[in-house]
C-alpha cells in the first residue's frame, strides 16, 4: 500500500513537473496558452477565436467594418443618352483624418492607397439625353429602385443591386478602358413609364414606396413602385405670356411652361413648386392634392439675389432643410431663404459672381448647411439657420459661406452639374465623402474632415481622394452606399424580378413594397 502510494505521489509529481515546462516554453516563445470554452467544456478552436476576437460589443463598430473598405455606388447620365454605373472602392486608411508631417506639411497617407473603380452596367437609356435621376431608400431586399427621365417623355425604372463589388477573378470581364468590369444580374430595366406629355424634368422618392415625376406639361405625377400606377396628379396652371425671357426655348406662339423643381416636405404632406414662365411658387397640400397658397416674388428679393431686369425671375430649385422650418429657393445666380411663413429671411450669393447648378442640405459637426455647386467648379457651403429676426425685406442679410472645396485652388474649373454627400453616419468616421460630377465627364471624390467643414471663414474643406473620367458629358447623378449582402456564390442575396416586365402595356413588376 505505502509502495502504491509513493508511485503515485512520484507519477503526480512529473506531471506537475511537464506543465511547469511547458508553460515556461510557452512563455518564453511567445506562444498563448489553449483556452477552454466554458461553454461546452471544449479547447478553444482556431474558428471559434476568430468568431470571438471579431464579434463586436454593445454601441460598439465592429472591426470588420472599420479595416474594410467603404464602397459607392455612383450612377451617371449624359447627353450621350447612356446611364453608367461605377462601383467605387474607398480605403478606410483615406477615409480617416490624415496626418501631417510637421516638417514638410506633407499627408502621410500610404502612397498605395487609393480609391479604385469597376463598371457595374451601362444602359443604353432613352432615345435623347438623360436630364434627371433619383435613387429610392433600401427595400426589405437590399436593392434600389433607379428611375431616370429624358427629354424624350419617358421615366425608365431600374433595379439596382447594394452589394458591393465581388473580388472573384472569374466575374471580371476584360474592357478597353483602365477600369475592370463586374457584372451582376440584379441591376436590370423594368421598363418605362409614359403619363407625361413632354420632357421629365424632376424625379423624386420621399419613400420607397412612392415616385413623384414632374415634367414641362406642368404636371406632378404620384406613381406607387408596387404596381407602378399613377395615383394622382397634379395639375399647375400654365403661365400667361409675358414676353420673351431670356433663355427661353419655346417655340413660336407658344407659352414657356414646365415644372422646374419641386421639394416635399419631411412631413409629405406639403409640397412646394416653381415652374418655368412665372416669378411665383406654388404651395400644394398633398393630402387633398389642391393648391394651397401662391408666393409671388418681389423686384426688390429678386434684384437682391442677382436677378437683372431682363432675367426670367423664375425659381429654378427649391429644398427644405432637414427639420421642414425653413425653405431654399434658388435662382440663376443667387438664392433666397424663407421660413415656415414664407417670409425671405437671407439671401445666399456666391463670390465671385456665378450660376448655380444644384442644391444639398448636408448636417455637419450637429449643423445643418446649404451646399451649392457653382459654374466654376466649386461646392460652397452656407449657414442659413442663423438668428434673422431683425432682418428686413428692403435688406436681407446674407448667408455666411463657411467653407468650400473644389474651385481654381483645387485645379477644378468646369462646372459642377450635381453632387452628393455622404455623410459620417455611412462612413464610420469623422470624414464625409463628396462626389461632384462635372459636365466634362469627371467624377470626382473627396474626403471633408467635418472638424475643418464649419469654419469661421471659407477655405478648403477636404482633399481629393480620386477622380475618375468617364468621357461622357454628365448631366446628371446618383450615389449611395453598397451596404448589401453578398452570398457564397458571389451574388447577392436579393428576391427574384418577374423577368420580361414591360411598364407600358400596363403589366406591374413588384415585390410588395408599399
Amino acid at each position: 500500500m505505502a509502495s502504491n502510494t509513493a508511485g503515485l505521489s512520484g507519477k503526480r509529481k512529473r506531471e506537475d513537473l511537464a506543465t511547469k515546462n511547458s508553460k515556461a516554453k510557452r512563455h518564453a516563445t511567445g506562444q498563448p496558452a489553449k483556452a477552454k470554452n466554458f461553454a461546452n467544456g471544449k479547447p478553444e478552436t482556431k474558428s471559434t477565436k476568430e468568431s470571438r476576437d471579431v464579434a463586436p460589443k454593445v454601441g460598439e463598430v465592429p472591426k470588420s467594418a472599420t479595416d474594410q473598405p467603404f464602397y459607392v455606388q455612383v450612377v451617371t447620365g449624359s447627353y450621350e443618352r447612356t446611364l453608367h454605373g461605377i462601383a467605387a472602392t474607398i480605403p478606410r486608411s483615406l477615409l480617416n483624418p490624415s496626418t501631417k508631417d510637421t516638417a514638410s506639411g506633407e499627408s502621410s497617407d500610404p502612397p498605395e492607397d487609393k480609391v479604385t473603380f469597376s463598371d457595374t452596367f451601362l444602359f443604353a437609356a432613352h432615345a435623347s439625353s438623360v436630364r434627371c435621376m433619383a435613387v429610392s431608400p433600401p427595400t426589405e431586399a437590399d436593392k434600389r429602385y433607379l428611375a431616370t427621365g429624358s427629354t424624350d417623355e419617358r421615366i425608365n425604372v431600374y433595379t439596382v443591386s447594394t452589394a458591393p463589388p465581388t473580388a472573384d477573378a472569374n466575374t471580371a470581364l476584360p474592357a478597353l478602358s483602365g477600369n475592370t468590369v463586374t457584372e451582376n444580374p440584379r441591376n436590370r430595366s423594368l421598363g418605362s413609364l409614359i403619363h407625361h406629355d413632354r420632357a421629365i424634368s424632376r424625379l423624386d422618392f420621399p419613400a420607397k414606396g412612392k415616385l413623384f415625376s414632374s415634367a414641362e406639361d406642368n404636371t406632378v405625377a404620384i406613381s406607387r413602385t408596387r404596381d407602378w400606377t399613377v395615383l394622382s396628379s397634379i395639375k399647375a396652371p400654365i403661365p400667361k405670356i409675358q414676353g420673351r425671357p431670356s433663355g427661353d426655348t419655346a417655340g413660336p406662339g407658344e407659352t414657356p411652361a414646365g415644372i422646374n423643381d419641386f421639394a416635399i416636405h419631411p412631413s409629405q404632406k406639403l409640397m412646394l413648386s416653381v415652374g418655368r414662365g412665372e416669378r411665383c411658387l406654388r404651395l400644394w397640400n398633398l393630402m387633398t392634392g389642391k393648391k394651397a397658397g401662391v408666393l409671388n416674388f418681389e423686384r426688390n428679393l429678386l434684384e437682391q439675389v442677382g436677378e437683372g431686369k431682363h432675367s426670367s425671375g423664375e425659381g429654378r430649385r427649391v429644398l427644405w432643410d432637414g427639420e421642414g422650418e425653413n425653405y431654399t429657393v434658388a435662382f440663376e445666380r443667387g438664392a433666397a431663404v424663407f421660413g415656415i411663413d414664407s417670409k425671405p429671411k437671407a439671401v445666399v450669393k456666391p463670390f465671385p459672381p456665378t450660376k448655380l447648378h444644384q442644391l444639398r442640405m448636408v448636417k455637419l459637426e450637429e449643423q445643418e448647411l446649404l451646399a451649392a455647386s457653382t459654374e466654376d467648379g466649386r461646392i460652397l457651403f452656407y449657414r442659413i439657420n442663423e438668428d434673422h429676426s431683425e432682418a428686413s425685406e428692403e435688406k436681407l442679410p446674407a448667408c455666411p459661406c463657411v467653407a468650400q472645396l473644389g474651385g481654381r485652388e483645387a485645379g477644378v474649373s468646369g462646372r459642377i452639374k450635381d453632387f452628393e454627400i455622404i455623410s459620417s453616419k455611412d462612413t464610420h468616421s469623422a470624414v464625409a465623402v463628396v462626389i461632384t460630377a462635372s459636365s466634362d465627364g469627371a467624377i470626382r471624390f473627396w474626403s471633408m474632415s467635418q472638424n475643418n467643414a464649419v469654419a469661421e471663414s471659407p477655405s478648403q474643406a477636404g482633399k481629393l481622394i480620386g477622380t475618375l473620367e468617364t468621357g461622357s458629358r454628365v448631366t446628371c447623378m446618383a450615389a449611395f452606399v453598397l451596404d448589401g449582402v453578398v452570398g457564397d456564390s458571389g451574388k447577392d442575396n436579393h428576391r427574384e424580378v418577374s423577368e420580361g416586365a414591360d411598364l407600358e402595356e400596363g403589366s406591374s413588376s413588384s415585390d410588395g413594397e408599399d
